[in-house]
């Protein structure tokens, strides 16, 4: 080939477009990805992970984007990266709820079994306002915690404004309140089937004459919110409300059993009683509780954090929890299951000795789950990690 063929044909190949595939299926040798690194796509942070796959297998991860730092105030946006391949590679980053200055955030997601759709339901307040500030009372009905809902029909490319229905799932006398965080839950039989269920949380204002401000941790309470009808119309579930100080319920997560019942399981914020979380049961699709929120002792190696709880597949399948695994720190993410409705949990896998905080599990269509959590080595939030594990390794 003379140089001059040599120069045209490298020509050729420069110019020629670039073929775009989708893969269809994982690779089998991928174990792990990072959708969201600290200080890319104009983020200095990202929190608060939330995933869900969609009815053809499209793996859908939500997080915060913060502007401005890891801080739980400020500008913060809702943001998607999608994965066509089991959670190996993502598409680009895109906003699902801009803050534009404010604070949208706590992702709960679900799939509708009847049509679908993806259903996000997530929180909001003034960007100029702390959580602190909104516990004491300091703030305008307008800057303090309101609730949104969204939907898409295409698999996540693209989402309805945000619709808000703060007046249809909070009480008056609340002060914080948010939704999940982490994947919402689908009921697929019993009479509620086809019913869309939010675990949450709310503090409420303390009694007239108390000398608290309401920024006390036993103001905390679980809540639940729920639609009958795919997310157009809300109503208030159950509520934890006994504010006293031993179990305070905060950051809840869901699963539906076998038998149809729901599984409820909640951070204890700093509660006299010992152990960082609390369960409870509910048998008529979240209206109310079976039994108030009790210390689940088996989990005492988690510390105060967000967790979150799946039910796989199948009849005999186990209910799995996620969350770190050092009692005093947030680190060594690990899976434990339950073989017994949530009664009792055991360690089944530890991913990492790293720093760890907040977590989601999905099951995956290719017979794995996947964990999308926090980590990182020099600090809790470098980065969010999504780590796929074969079935074998947690039941």
């Amino acid at each position: 080939m003379t140089p001059l063929s040599r120069a045209l044909l490298a020509t050729a190949v420069l110019l020629a477009p670039l073929a775009v595939t989708t893969p269809a299926a994982a690779s089998p040798g991928c174990t792990s990805s990072v959708p969201y690194t600290a200080g890319r796509d104009g983020y200095a942070a990202y929190r608060i992970p939330a995933t869900v796959t969609t009815r053809t297998g499209t793996v859908l991860a939500f997080a915060e984007g913060r502007r401005r730092g890891t801080g739980d105030t400020g500008d913060i946006d809702v943001v998607l990266r999608r994965s066509f391949d089991g959670g190996c590679t993502w598409d680009p980053l895109t906003v699902v709820a801009a803050g534009k200055g404010d604070t949208r955030g706590n992702p709960a997601p679900v799939v509708d079994p009847r049509t679908g759709r993806i259903v996000l339901v997530t929180s909001y307040n003034s960007g100029a306002v702390t959580e602190a500030q909104i516990m004491r009372g300091e703030v305008t009905p307008a800057q303090g915690r309101r609730v949104f809902v969204q939907t898409s029909g295409d698999e996540g490319r693209h989402f309805t404004a945000p619709r808000e229905i703060t007046a249809r799932v909070k009480r008056p006398d609340w002060r914080w309140y948010a939704t999940g965080p982490g994947h919402a839950v689908a009921l697929t039989r019993g009479p509620h089937a086809g019913r869309l269920v939010v675990p949450a949380n709310h503090s409420a204002a303390p009694p007239k004459g108390s000398s608290d401000t309401g920024r006390e941790a036993k103001y905390y309470g679980g809540h639940a919110i729920y639609s009958d009808d795919g997310g157009r119309t809300w109503h208030l579930g159950f509520v934890d409300g006994a504010y006293d100080g031993h179990a305070n319920a905060n950051e809840s997560s869901a699963a539906q059993l076998p038998d149809g019942t729901l599984y409820f399981n909640a951070r204890n914020q700093n509660g006299t009683n010992p152990g960082h979380r609390l369960d409870s049961y509910s048998g008529d699709g979240g209206e109310t509780l079976d039994r108030p929120y009790a210390v689940q002792h088996t989990l005492d190696d988690v510390p105060v954090v967000q967790g979150s709880v799946l039910q796989l597949h199948g009849r005999h399948a186990p209910l799995l929890f996620s969350g770190p695994s050092v009692p005093t720190a947030r680190r060594a993410m690990a899976i434990w299951r339950s073989t017994d409705r949530g009664a009792t949990f055991t360690k089944a896998l530890t991913l990492s000795r790293q720093r760890a905080a907040y977590s989601d599990v999905v099951q995956l269509a290719d017979g794995r789950i996947g964990v999308l959590y926090e980590t990182g080595t020099t600090g809790t939030y470098d980065r969010i990690e999504f780590r796929r594990i074969p079935l074998p390794d947690v039941e």
